[in-house]
This record gives C-alpha cells, structure tokens and sequence, in this order.
C-alpha cells in the first residue's frame, strides 16, 4: 500500500532530524515545507500544471512573530539571519528599531533577537539582581511612583486683520 504524503513528509523530516538537532518550531517548520513540496509534486505528476507556492520570506511577512527563531532570527526586509537586529542593520532600510516593530506588528516591548539570545540576557540580568537595583534607584530618587502627565497648554494664534 502506498505512503500519503503526511507519512512520506513526517519520514522525511525524520531523516533530517536524525542528523541535526531541531527545535520544535523548527520541526513543524520542516514538516509542512515537505508536505507542501511534495503535494506540489503530486500536482505536477497528475495534472501537469504547477501549483503556486509561497516562498519562506512572503510566509512570514504574513505572520511575523514566526520570524523569531530559537537560534535567529529573520529580517523581513531582506530574509537574513542574524541573531539580533540591531538599530545599524535596519538603518540599511531606513528603520530605527522602533519603526521596524511598527512596521511589522510586534510590541514594542519585543527584543528583536533570537530566543536563546534573549533568555542569556535575562538569566544574567537576573542573577545580577539589575531589576531590584533599578527599582531602589528609582525609589531613591523619588520616581517609583509614576507621575501622572501635565496636560499641556493649548496655544491659539490670533489672526492679522
């Protein structure tokens, strides 16, 4: 009896798995690439024709947050690895940081590094105590407390007669 293609896509990414190690994203990322390379080539043999196909960057332009990797992470604009996109790499697309967040849909908030990277740094921040030191830095000069905003003053022009 023959395989479907999820079975012959799953003995794939099996064989794949064997020889490197793969994250779980990085799996499920495996396993629908080869299920989707190889109904394309089902198609082909049965029709003829050529079925369209998204290529990895379009994919997650359309859903972001994918683009965040354990080991990297990738550059919408151009489709680069790196392991963090830092305020000069973007600068070659006319982006600050902050923009690129916009742009794209992440927080604000959002560290743009890879995963690994990201946990390294909260692990030494933590073992630092830097959360406990800025909060006494911030006591100490009085801004623990976050002060509501002044409301600014409306300023009108009169008109030349």
């Amino acid at each position: 009896m023959a395989k479907s293609l999820t079975e012959m896509a799953a003995d794939i990414v099996k064989a794949q798995a064997s020889h490197a190690a793969m994250s779980a994203e990085e799996l499920e990322a495996a396993l629908r690439k080869a299920f989707e390379s190889l109904k394309s080539i089902k198609a082909v043999e049965e029709k003829g024709e050529v079925v369209e196909e998204k290529d990895e960057l379009t994919a997650l332009r359309e859903n972001p947050p994918r683009s965040i990797q354990r080991n990297y992470i990738i550059n919408l604009e151009d489709g680069k690895k790196y392991k963090q996109l830092t305020a000069r790499t973007l600068a070659n697309f006319e982006l600050t940081p902050r923009e690129y967040r916009i742009k794209w849909g992440f927080s604000v908030r959002q560290p743009l590094s890879a995963k690994s990277l990201t946990a390294k740094r909260r692990k030494t921040a933590k073992a630092l105590g830097l959360g406990e030191r800025l909060q006494a830095a911030r006591k100490a000069r009085g801004l623990g407390a976050k002060k509501p905003a002044a409301k600014k003053k409306r300023v009108t022009r009169r008109k030349k007669a």
